[in-house]
């Protein structure tokens, strides 16, 4: 049966989960604990903190993150159709000819509206 095949891989995961749990407890239990105002104080370089420790990070660092994942995972995607290029003939060719104009004009609509200027 099909469902055979991942009894291993859900022992696995199970295992894996019950033993990072324990570990966790353990350390919370058995570990150290010597809190003082040095220690729970933010660490800024050894610097005196100023200000609020939680600042508002502009949302331009999250864009580039998001755009840089989604296009690296869509370059990854390409990966199948250059081992099996040869073999899917004409037709993978087109298809990844399509994919990446998509791309490409997903890539100029970022740089039109301005998503990978840096300020």
């Amino acid at each position: 049966m099909v469902a055979d095949q991942y009894i291993a891989i859900g022992i696995l995961i199970a295992i894996s989960s019950v033993l990072s749990l324990i570990v966790v407890f353990l350390s919370t239990i058995l570990g150290p604990r010597r809190p003082s105002a040095k220690k729970l104080a933010p660490y800024e370089s050894g610097m005196t903190p100023i200000g609020p420790a939680v600042r508002r990070v502009p949302i331009k660092f999250y864009l580039v993150a998001v755009l840089f994942i989604l296009f690296d995972v869509e370059v990854i995607f390409l990966l199948p159709y250059a081992v099996a290029l040869r073999p899917l003939g004409i037709y993978g060719l087109i298809v990844s000819g399509i994919f990446v104009f998509v791309l490409t004009i997903g890539l100029l609509y970022e740089w039109k509206k301005g998503a990978l200027e840096w300020e």
